[in-house]
């Protein structure tokens, strides 16, 4: 089954794998008998299904989360249930992917600073060398 992230990628539900783990913290006693945490693996590197150009965007923005196989991984134990924990790590998976399929911003422009700039940054630096000055001893008549 396919799931959709944008209008032109979508993918397979085969390619994640999804492991179930004891949460950790505090939380009394249903917290160590129950595998409520869910850890949400999605292979990055052998995906068919992602155009190059966001692959590499998204190893970059995956960060420690990408192991060095390729793989991506994503924990949820934010919630008290499993089914939760499940859609919260689905979810941060494809808001992920989002972002990494989204067009990067076009480039900065330089341009020049602005006369009020220029005249703020001088009347600032005036007060602030006033307010330095002032710490000095005081001068002898």
């Amino acid at each position: 089954m396919l799931i959709p992230v944008t209008r032109s990628i979508s993918i397979e539900d085969s390619e994640l794998t999804e492991d179930f783990l004891r949460s950790s913290g505090a939380g009394g006693q249903n917290i160590q008998k129950v595998e409520t945490a869910v850890q949400l693996r999605f292979d990055v590197r052998n995906s068919r299904n992602l155009p190059d150009a966001v692959r590499a965007r998204l190893e970059r923005l995956a960060g420690r989360r990408l192991t060095k196989d390729g793989v991506l991984v994503i924990t949820a134990q934010t919630h008290r249930t499993q089914e939760r924990n499940r859609a919260d790590a689905m979810d941060r998976l494809l808001e992920l992917i989002r972002e990494a399929a989204a067009p990067p911003p076009p480039p900065r422009k330089a341009t020049r600073p602005t006369r009020g700039s220029k005249e703020r940054r001088l009347e600032a630096k005036l007060r602030r060398s006033g307010v330095k000055a002032g710490r000095g001893r005081p001068a002898e008549y």
